[in-house]
C-alpha cells in the first residue's frame, strides 16, 4: 500500500502531483482513498448505535422505507436519527467541514446537492410525523462524545411535540443544522 502512496524516490507525494501542487497523495492515489469511504455503518453510526442499544433503546439501522434510509430508526418513539459526517453533509460553521480547493465547481454542486436532499428528506419525515434529529461527526469528538450522547438519549425520551415544524423546518432537535 506504502508503494501506492509513495513512488520511489520522491517524498510521499506531497507537492510533487501533477494535477495540485499541495496534494499528499501521489497521481491515481485519491480516487482510490475516496472509492473506500462507506456510506453506512461508519465509525461514528456504529459508535451512535452502540452507546444507544447499551441503554437499552432498539431500533432498526438504515431501514429502506423512509426517505433517505435513516441511519437509526427508533419506532416506539417515533425518532429517527441521521448520523451526519460535516463534510459529506456540509456542516455550516463547523471546523471539519472546507471547502476542496481543487474541482471547486464539482464539489460545490455534489456537497449542495446533498445538504438538499438532507433537508428534503427531512422535511418529508417530519411531514410523515417523525421526530428527526441530526448528530454532527464533530460533536462526537472525544471532549463532547459523551455529553452529545446524553443528550441524544434524553431528546429520544422526550415527548415529541405533534404536528410542530420548529425553526423553519431545520432540525430543532441539536440546535444546529
Amino acid at each position: 500500500m506504502r508503494a501506492a502512496i509513495r513512488g520511489a524516490g520522491d517524498n510521499g507525494g506531497v507537492g510533487t502531483s501533477a494535477d495540485s501542487g499541495d496534494s499528499k497523495y501521489a497521481r491515481g492515489t485519491r480516487s482510490y482513498t475516496m472509492s473506500r469511504i462507506r456510506g453506512k455503518d461508519t465509525s461514528i453510526e456504529r459508535l451512535v448505535r452502540s452507546y444507544l442499544f447499551a441503554r437499552g433503546f432498539r431500533f432498526r439501522k438504515n431501514d429502506r422505507r423512509y426517505p433517505g434510509h435513516p441511519d437509526i430508526v427508533l419506532p416506539k418513539y417515533h425518532t429517527i436519527v441521521f448520523v451526519n459526517g460535516c463534510f459529506w453533509h456540509m456542516h455550516e460553521g463547523c471546523p471539519k467541514f472546507k471547502m476542496p480547493g481543487s474541482n471547486v465547481e464539482f464539489w460545490t454542486a455534489k456537497l449542495t446537492r446533498n445538504r438538499e436532499r438532507d433537508r428534503a428528506q427531512h422535511k418529508q419525515l417530519r411531514a410523515m410525523g417523525w421526530r428527526v434529529i441530526d448528530v454532527w461527526e464533530c460533536e462526537l469528538e472525544r471532549q463532547s462524545r459523551d455529553a452529545r450522547l446524553q443528550s441524544l438519549a434524553s431528546q429520544i425520551l422526550d415527548a415529541p411535540v405533534e404536528g410542530a415544524v420548529e425553526n423553519g423546518g431545520e432540525t430543532a432537535d441539536t440546535g444546529q443544522q
